[in-house]
């Protein structure tokens, strides 16, 4: 981009540049790229598990029951799946969209793509407004690229979350700094309702909202407007707290199931962090941005300091603070689970944007910039495949509709892994080995309702043999016993 900029060009020549130099170009050519295997079922090798638990809601909205309060999933046995989670916002687009056109695994695919991409916009902008175009442009392209890349088209709510607050924190600068009295009103309750939706869907995502605080020390910014705003976002944040920490336990408690992490103590998470501190600060360093992008935040950090901007040393101070609660409150489970980084990936994509326009040789921050790409795209072009084994687990339904009928209960040797029952479109148990082969753990089950076990073969599980139960399908991938 600067190189192209250092030379005149002339006709058609400017308008290419004048394309490829707007960032809504690469916003819609990386939406293109990621839409490659778009309607590929939630059997990636990393976190299907977690999609697959998505879907398993919106599905349930569609054929049970709709109302977004009772979210239920598929695992719980024989209780009715209601359960405590994530208020179910992105599940319940994936019902809406499947009320139209008819359930699709794929759905939230797209949903999250398109949220995340128009995310990446508002980024650009809050970026470009208090810092300049050259810093927004490097940040979200980095951003882009980071663990954004392939998170922003799974079917799970972390960068849609994420897209929502950022939208709702350019809004609330919006309301802050306009002087339209009409305006500023609508700013006001686009910045209430993204930011509840946001921390809603995933409560990690609310850390972000202390970068606010530095409009808190502008003299310039009316003093009414700082205390409306700071009102708004209680009122933003009410339903929050209400649905976590008051219908979440009640969910658990009515329904007799529990699903939903809330965190650990903060003593006992940082004992694991301490741990565990070398796979956690690999969170930063390799999850997050990739090794090139870090350096060039680790270098941006730098240059903030030596250069006392205040603003940079701020937006990271404030915002590490808050994360590192969340860090804590996470435990192992934040060293154990790549997504848990992506709250805190624009505070890093910006930092290291900002770090590359402190390069004086113009080509040569081009050169870091297309090197962050590659290695971005490099590092995640697998997850846009899935393994020919995994693809025969989507035929399950298929040949259970066959032994079976779609109320039947069942039990998977799939461990922890819910993946299995969400494509053998059933409910149920899922367990290891070891607990199959224990006939008294099996007549409970089977006092409780319980009709057939799969036994999973490849993926998900491994072999065992249940001779005093009736076979009635084998293929090379699993087998279904009739009990």
């Amino acid at each position: 981009m600067w190189a192209m900029q250092s030379w005149k060009p002339n006709g058609c020549m400017k308008n290419l540049i004048k394309i490829v130099t707007d960032i809504r170009f690469w916003i819609m050519v990386f939406f293109a790229v990621r839409m490659m295997g778009i309607t590929h079922p939630p059997l990636e090798v990393s976190h299907n598990w977690r999609q697959t638990t998505v879907n398993m809601v919106a599905r349930n909205f569609l054929e049970i029951d709709n109302n977004i309060f009772y979210p239920r999933i598929d695992i719980a046995g024989e209780k009715t799946g209601i359960t405590g989670m994530e208020f179910p916002l992105l599940n319940y687009l994936i019902y809406l969209l499947s009320k139209i056109f008819g359930y699709q695994h794929w759905y939230g695919r797209l949903i999250n793509l398109c949220v995340s991409s128009v995310g990446l916009w508002f980024f650009y902008k809050l970026a470009e407004r208090y810092f300049n175009k050259q810093a927004a442009f490097n940040a979200t392209i980095i951003l882009t690229v980071s663990i954004w890349f392939q998170f922003s088209r799974k079917i799970m709510p972390d960068t849609f979350a994420m897209s929502l607050v950022i939208a709702g924190i350019y809004y609330g600068c919006l309301y802050l700094e306009n002087d339209s009295k009409k305006l500023r009103l609508w700013h006001l309750l686009a910045y209430t309702l993204l930011i509840m939706l946001g921390i809603l869907s995933k409560l990690p995502c609310g850390y972000l909202l202390v970068v606010m605080g530095i409009f808190y020390f502008s003299k310039n910014i009316p003093a009414k407007r700082k205390i409306v705003l700071l009102l708004a976002s209680v009122l933003g944040i009410l339903p929050v707290l209400l649905w976590y920490f008051y219908w979440v336990p009640y969910l658990v408690d009515e329904f007799g199931f529990w699903h939903f992490f809330m965190g650990k103590s903060m003593r006992q998470g940082f004992s694991e962090i301490v741990q565990h501190l070398g796979q956690t600060t690999g969170r930063f360093y390799e999850t997050a941005l990739q090794f090139i992008g870090f350096a060039a935040f680790v270098f941006g950090l730098f240059v903030a300091i030596l250069h006392k901007d205040r603003k940079i040393i701020f937006i990271f101070l404030s915002s590490f603070s808050a994360f590192s609660i969340i860090i804590f409150k996470a435990g192992y489970t934040f060293s154990h689970h790549s997504y848990y980084i992506i709250p805190f990936v624009p505070v890093m994509a910006l930092v290291a944007g900002y770090g590359l326009t402190k390069i004086k040789s113009s080509k040569i921050a081009l050169l870091v910039l297309a090197a962050i790409v590659v290695e971005g795209i490099a590092n995640q072009q697998h997850d846009f495949r899935i393994k020919e084994k995994d693809h025969q687990i989507a035929k399950l339904e298929k040949d259970l509709d066959k032994v079976s009928g779609r109320g039947d209960l069942i039990i998977i040797n799939s461990g922890l892994y819910p993946t299995p029952m969400y494509f053998a479109h059933r409910k149920g148990w899922i367990n290891s080995n070891e607990e199959i082969l224990n006939d008294q753990y099996l007549e409970e089950l089977k006092n409780k309702g319980l009709k057939h076990i799969v036994i999973l073969k490849r993926t998900f599980g491994t072999e065992i043999n249940l001779p005093q139960y009736k076979k009635v399908l084998e293929n090379d991938d699993y087998c279904i016993y009739d009990l």
